[in-house]
């Protein structure tokens, strides 16, 4: 019997729950050194002058370093899209950028010893007046990047132009602001590293550990041969541990120049102003349609803030233009958009990356034309949904759309939710005049999964005894990886599942992989374990006939008791562990091509386009503002489920992260680029205590992108709840004239909404 499809439990808890698992500061060498970063205090300044004197001279201090003293090249951006001239500095050189830029550091026997040290250097600046806003640094009045001349990082090409409303009956425009976020993992950042006769090892924990060994090797001019990265748990990342960090590069490089091991972790302040930001999106929108409700035009433009340095997420405006249009058939789609410098923190590519913020702006218009047409938002919707025989769809500006059941998600979600009830209540309760007043929230949404592509890497190795170490390029931080592959080479070979270990993070061990990221993790490392899987089959099969002397295409494989025999003599058979004995597999190298290993690089189609519903409930107090979500429904069709339980999981995790942008996260800087909310006392991270459970219902649309038919599902439920929760908000408030507030909805913007209303109660 398969285990495919059934809600296996995550073998990886246990340790976790136990011992703690292993991460880098738990496996780090112990009479490592210990690195503390000196950070800017200004967001915008020219450094006059560094004085590590008395740094030096403090217990401990095995010495003070700053740009000049780490031979490392600037960084230059990643993608080729981004502007190239703007390079970033390991430590800050002449100027700093933003408010936690690191500008010297400090190395110590002792952790506490560094943090004493670090308040001894002395750093003279010329502070500068910072650039906050990305319109106004899309004006290049102020630049920030001397060399670049310019703070435009990346300029997407315009698709159309917002000409060619005239004709609808109905037209209307909306700027708002999707609101800067910091990813928050549990485990914040951490590094450590040892150089030992000519090969650097580092520990890290981040997304891909060959991305981060390509980063380390560039960085510090040193060949592939001689650089390994071990990346063990990593305690969450959102796509903001992307590995590249300058603080990485220096933890290596000093470990190298020392001749001595090295380690750092960073604090949760540092991890606020140091960790790739997310979001950051100034839109501007304008929808057009007929009175019935039919949507004729479309035009979305973009200011991404990209922050000081064009990381990852500057690149994001290009993601958000192909989902512009998200699950509807609109006659006319246009975009602009670009990403600009600011003196703030960088962005990375957090949970959706550029998928979220096209959803949250068609979203917010539908509601707005919604209204302004005096029709239902859902008809609106419905009436405007792709259909599952327009599939494959591609869209106006670029996306390439696999399949899709738009409709039938958005029912499934409003019968589970009782659409039409909750309405008649919610009449009910605004011809009472109530202070509690109910909203209802509906978002129906697309993203694209592994929209970057390249290959993912896995090999399966049987070992003497009978069971199997399967390797992935993939990488996980939170989401069952191990679980999940380990059952697909269950399922192909037949053996035990509790028999298969699963291993990934260690560039001497796993040859190649493309890490995780865009929700690629089982379309592509899934399918490759699952061609992994098949390919040693068929050499055992060859191993097979040999010891029971036959044609090896006459040789069968029982998948649910592992064994092999010959076609019409299945009384006669041989196991995995006979034919591991047999062919001499020692398992001493489960990367390897032995008797009875193999591997596999899967390369797929294309990306893939989950989809789903959402369907949020929330009461509103409007004497205080105070929001309550009541329920939320999810339907999210990830294509092809190999553990639902899992599923859920993920699903859960990104409806919190999705709510939290709605109603309680931003991270904000005052006037003069100071962080105001750079820890968990002012920042409104989200605990399960402001959260409802979650009603999940699953549909299951399968892609042909991927012999699995799976797509991606772990950004999913961010991207759809969101808008939905903004939605019924304002909704419960928008007959008092309410027809907009910008995220997050806290009870004091809700409360000065209604306060500037036009209707605004007794």
């Amino acid at each position: 019997m398969s285990l495919l499809g059934t809600r296996v439990k995550r073998t990886e808890d246990p340790a976790l729950l136990t011992v703690g698992g292993d991460f880098v500061d738990d496996i780090a060498p112990t009479d490592a050194v210990w690195l503390t970063f000196v950070r800017s205090d200004y967001a915008h300044a020219i450094i006059q002058s560094i004085d590590t004197t008395d740094a030096a001279s403090m217990p401990g201090v095995v010495g003070v370093f700053t740009n000049s003293d780490v031979a490392i090249n600037d960084i230059r951006p990643g993608m080729p899209m981004l502007n190239q001239d703007m390079a970033r500095p390991i430590l800050a050189r002449d100027k700093v950028r933003y408010v936690g830029e690191p500008v010297a550091v400090v190395v110590t026997e002792t952790q506490a010893q560094g943090v004493d040290a670090a308040e001894m250097v002395v750093i003279d600046y010329d502070v500068l007046q910072p650039v906050l806003d990305p319109r106004l640094a899309a004006t290049d009045a102020m630049v920030i990047d001397d060399e670049a001349g310019t703070n435009v990082a990346t300029v997407v090409p315009d698709h159309g132009t917002d000409d060619g409303f005239d004709d609808c009956d109905v037209v209307v425009e909306l700027s708002f602001v999707n609101q800067r976020l910091a990813a928050c993992p549990i485990e914040p950042r951490a590094a450590a590293a040892q150089w030992s006769q000519g090969v650097l090892t580092e520990w890290s924990t981040n997304q891909n550990a060959h991305g981060a060994k390509r980063a380390v090797s560039g960085a510090l001019g040193l060949e592939a041969e001689q650089v390994r990265v071990i990346t063990p748990d990593v305690g969450g990342s959102f796509g903001a541990k992307n590995g590249g960090y300058p603080e990485e590069l220096v933890v290596a490089q000093l470990a190298r120049q020392l001749d001595r091991p090295t380690r750092w972790v960073e604090t949760r302040s540092e991890n606020m102003v140091g960790l790739g930001h997310g979001r950051g999106q100034y839109i501007s929108a304008k929808l057009g349609g007929t009175a019935d409700g039919t949507l004729t035009r479309y035009h979305l433009d973009t200011i991404k803030d990209a922050g000081a340095y064009p990381l990852l997420g500057a690149m994001l405006p290009h993601l958000t233009k192909l989902m512009t249009s998200g699950v509807y058939d609109i006659e006319t789609v246009s975009f602009s958009g670009m990403s600009v410098l600011t003196n703030t923190v960088p962005y990375a590519a957090y949970r959706g990356a550029g998928r979220p913020e096209a959803t949250a702006a068609i979203e917010r218009m539908i509601d707005l034309f919604a209204a302004k047409a005096g029709l239902d938002p859902v008809a609106v919707r419905r009436k405007n949904l792709l259909k599952p025989d327009q599939f494959p769809f591609d869209t106006q500006t670029g996306a390439k759309m696999d399949s899709g059941r738009y409709e039938e998600a958005l029912d499934t979600a409003l019968d589970e939710a009782g659409y039409d009830d909750l309405r008649a209540q919610q009449e009910q309760r605004r011809q009472s005049g109530g202070n509690k007043q109910l909203g209802i929230g509906v978002s129906v949404y697309v993203e694209i999964t592994n929209p970057i592509g390249g290959p993912e890497y896995a090999s399966v190795a049987v070992q003497p005894n009978g069971s199997a170490v399967a390797l992935t390029g993939s990488s996980a931080h939170g989401q069952g990886h191990h679980t999940t592959f380990a059952m697909l080479v269950a399922d192909r070979t037949g053996i035990p599942f509790d028999k298969i270990e699963v291993r990934h993070g260690d560039t001497a061990e796993v040859p190649r992989g493309g890490g995780t990221g865009g929700s690629k993790s089982l379309q592509l490392g899934g399918s490759a374990m699952l061609g992994a899987s098949e390919a040693l089959v068929a050499k055992a099969k060859d191993a097979a006939a040999e010891m029971l002397e036959a044609s090896p295409g006459d040789i069968i494989h029982d998948p649910d008791s592992g064994n092999f025999s010959v076609v019409g003599t299945p009384a006669v058979s041989v196991s995995w562990e006979q034919l591991a004995s047999s062919s001499g597999a020692e398992g001493s190298d489960p990367a390897g091509e032995s008797a009875l290993s193999a591997a596999f690089d899967f390369q797929p189609q294309g990306p893939t386009f989950p989809f789903g519903a959402h369907v949020s409930v929330v009461e509103v107090d409007v004497e205080t503002g105070q929001v309550t979500i009541l329920r939320h429904v999810a339907c999210d069709d990830a294509g092809v489920m190999i553990n639902p339980l899992l599923v859920d999981g993920q699903v859960h995790g990104g409806i919190a992260q999705g709510m939290a942008q709605a109603l309680f996260e931003e991270f904000s800087y005052d006037e003069d680029g100071n962080p105001i909310t750079a820890n968990f006392m002012d920042y409104g991270i989200v605990s399960a205590a402001e959260l409802p459970s979650f009603d999940r219902l699953a549909m299951e649309t399968p892609t042909p992108r991927n012999p699995l038919g799976a797509k991606g599902i772990g950004e999913s439920g961010t991207i759809g709840s969101t808008p939905a929760v903004q939605s019924a908000v304002i909704d419960a408030v928008a007959h008092l004239g309410v027809s907009h507030i910008e995220m997050p909805l806290t009870s004091q913007r809700v409360w000065t909404a209604i306060q500037s209303s036009s209707h605004r109660p007794a």
